[in-house]
């Protein structure tokens, strides 16, 4: 059995918050440790390093209504996700 994150493993956005329950392997079969916003088809969809993705989250937070700090508080730990650990 799969294991079963609470957490997209990329941007770190609650699971249960993905419209898609989930993204996409290359196969079509479901991918239950990264959001549909990261990954699909078997690939992810930012390609940018680390820094230029929290930066990117920032700003969608932020559009979507969130306050600057809490966009920064919500993504100053991507470091520690496994797509981003080194």
């Amino acid at each position: 059995m799969d294991k079963v994150y609470k957490m997209c493993q990329s941007c770190g956005m609650p699971m249960k918050k993905d419209p898609q329950a989930g993204g996409t392997n290359a196969d079509g079969s479901k991918n239950l440790k990264y959001c549909s916003y990261c990954y699909a088809n078997g690939e992810f969809l930012y390609t940018g390093t680390l820094h230029d993705f929290q930066n990117f989250c920032k700003q969608k937070m932020m559009e979507g209504g969130h306050s600057k700090l809490i966009s920064w508080l919500f993504t100053r730990g991507m470091g520690r996700l496994e797509r981003w650990k080194k």
